[in-house]
């Protein structure tokens, strides 16, 4: 269960975004990818800080795109778990140089393609986002949605381990499960939420009855 930041959601539904995780973290997420496109450098940083000195150490972090904020929050003595990276970013292999052979690297993918490519070297990618699912307005350069049964078939072309995103909700997940994604991520599911905790324990709970 891996949440994706959106702190506009989270402050128009009341809470800080630090809030909204500590609450999702209590309610079962056992992922947090920190993503916030519309801040410079130093306020992601700021929050990818004061995200880290409140999670439990089983809990992942991972940082959206911005391979620097991972290394300066590294630096400053925080434990990060990798980065997730899209298409038009840093192509993996130079991501992996300057991340190290012990971070995890998320991939972004949506076609054959993409699929493929990622998998020519394990060592380089860890897990593939596949999306989006259903069209979502969290992310402005999200590709066109892919609907289940196109998300089924990009799972079977995958060989690494597969996260569905974009429009998730909780109608989702058994289906999902079925098709053999490995995890889900989500963002308004709960950073829009009234209360992120128990949306969180809802998710984790429909995610862990479909075993």
């Amino acid at each position: 269960m891996y949440l994706v930041t959106d702190s506009a959601q989270a402050a128009a539904a009341g809470s800080s975004i630090v809030d909204v995780v500590c609450r999702a973290v209590s309610g079962g997420v056992s992922a947090v990818q920190v993503r916030e496109k519309e801040t410079g450098g130093q306020e992601f940083l700021d929050t990818v800080l004061r995200i880290a000195d409140v999670l439990p150490d089983t809990v992942a972090l991972i940082v959206n795109d911005r391979v620097d904020v991972f290394l300066a929050a590294r630096a400053a003595g925080r434990r990060l778990a990798g980065v997730h990276v899209g298409q038009s970013d840093l192509p993996v292999g130079a991501v992996r140089d300057l991340v190290g052979g012990d971070a995890v690297i998320g991939l972004s993918a949506s076609t054959d393609a993409q699929l493929r490519r990622a998998a020519e070297d394990p060592a380089l990618v860890d897990y593939v986002g596949i999306g989006a699912l259903h069209a979502t307005r969290t992310k402005s350069d999200a590709p066109p949605a892919l609907g289940l049964v196109e998300f089924a078939r990009l799972v079977g072309v995958s060989t690494l381990p597969v996260v569905a995103i974009g429009g998730v909700g909780l109608r989702d997940l058994a289906a999902l499960r079925e098709c053999g994604a490995a995890g889900v991520a989500v963002v308004s599911a709960i950073c829009a939420a009234p209360h992120p905790e128990h949306a969180a324990r809802e998710l984790r709970a429909a995610w862990g009855a479909t075993a």
